[in-house]
């Protein structure tokens, strides 16, 4: 069950970012919702549900999008298995902790893209880059964080309480 719904969600998700939230750009910027997943399975799951998370969502950004296959599977992996790191001393009703860490990831990740995509291509214009790419990308995740992080946490809550009554766990 739990990999179904998981398997919908990133779908729907990759869905939405392509085609709605496109809509809701300002001057081009647009939140990253598939690494707002990606950090919040790894807050609420741990590294490795995060980690798989990440490498199909990133997989499914590398078919439809990349110029190679791998590149985005393997950014939003990484995200997964660092924002997953240290789950357990998390208290996962805390709303502030997944925008800190969606907004570092989100300023993180662009920085990656930046310095692979442009600084090959001969962008040097880091402080353009900054101001105008990443720092206002991070603020507009940071926004859409809080209402995807409440509704995978709704959605968590009801799993594990689905999973501790047919195992009876606890």
């Amino acid at each position: 069950m739990r990999i179904l719904l998981t398997s919908i969600i990133v779908f729907v998700n990759f869905i939405l970012q392509t085609t709605l939230l496109h809509y809701l750009s300002i001057g081009g910027i647009m939140p990253n919702t598939a690494l707002i997943i990606v950090v919040s399975y790894a807050l609420l799951r741990g590294y490795r549900e995060g980690a798989v998370v990440g490498f199909f969502s990133g997989l499914l950004h590398d078919i439809f999008f990349g110029t190679s296959i791998g590149y985005y599977a393997l950014l939003y992996l990484l995200a997964g298995l660092l924002a997953g790191r240290n789950q357990k001393d998390f208290y996962r009703e805390n709303y502030i902790l997944p925008v800190i860490i969606c907004s570092l990831a989100a300023v993180v990740f662009e920085f990656i893209i930046f310095l692979i995509g442009f600084l090959l291509q001969g962008e040097t214009n880091v402080f353009y880059f900054l101001f105008r790419l990443a720092l206002p990308e991070a603020v507009y995740t940071a926004i859409f964080t809080i209402p995807i992080y409440r509704l995978l946490f709704g959605v968590n809550e009801w799993l594990e309480l689905k999973e501790k009554y047919k195992y009876r766990l606890f």
